[in-house]
């Protein structure tokens, strides 16, 4: 598989297309996220984007309820849905007709637009590519035990990124199932499926299925 940008995402669907597209590898760009929202926010139309807070930007059509916690910085995207107690705890740029639920906490992602994350989820220091989808309870796990710096294993192959963290990149339409985890460095390709109460490492290839059994298939044509 390849894991690059290019091959996981269409860039289409997201305002950071052009940061996105400076990059080879998507764990590259973590470190700009803060820097590139508060970029971005600069520049969005004040007639559709309500500026809530410094460095808070809300698009006028999106639904934040009362209980949301909007950290600095953060830029809530059109028809999204923010949901009781949800904590953005900053650097998150969210997308378009996404939801965030209750209980969800974020910090340092970017998440494409159409992304569901709707019930207790942990998403740190990772990419969430356009209609993915994390079930309830699964979570990205962004940094080892022994605080060590992360690689990136793509079977016999060993990445080192040089980060100590990494949550998980998200290709386009993939659905991972409830309370699962994923663990750091964690990638799984476009169109791919995780089982529930999965524990997932390492690269997970495009059109393909991990199983509880940490079995990968492809899916049938």
């Amino acid at each position: 598989m390849n894991f690059e940008i290019k091959q996981l995402f269409d860039l289409f669907h997201t305002q950071a297309a052009d940061y996105l597209s400076a990059f080879r590898y998507p764990w590259e760009a973590l470190d700009g996220i803060k820097q590139m929202i508060l970029n971005l926010g600069e520049k969005l139309p004040a007639d559709e984007y309500e500026q809530r807070a410094e460095g808070v930007w809300v698009h006028k059509t999106a639904k934040v309820f009362p209980s949301a916690y909007l950290g600095t910085p953060c830029i809530i995207g059109p028809e999204t849905e923010v949901r009781h107690c949800a904590f953005i705890r900053g650097s998150a740029l969210v997308g378009a007709n996404c939801v965030i639920g209750n209980s969800v906490e974020l910090k340092n992602v970017i998440l494409f637009d159409n992304v569901q994350v709707p019930h207790y989820n942990y998403v740190g220091d990772s990419i969430l590519g356009y209609k993915s989808h994390m079930g309830a309870g699964s979570i990205t796990s962004n940094v080892k035990s022994d605080k060590s710096l992360i690689v990136i294993h793509n079977g016999d192959e060993r990445i080192e990124t040089g980060r100590k963290k990494i949550g998980a990149i998200l290709g386009d339409c993939v659905e991972v199932g409830c309370n699962s985890v994923l663990n750091p460095g964690t990638i799984i390709g476009r169109n791919s499926n995780v089982y529930p109460v999965s524990c997932v490492r390492g690269v997970v290839p495009e059109n393909s299925i991990w199983k509880n059994n940490g079995m990968v298939c492809i899916k049938n044509s």
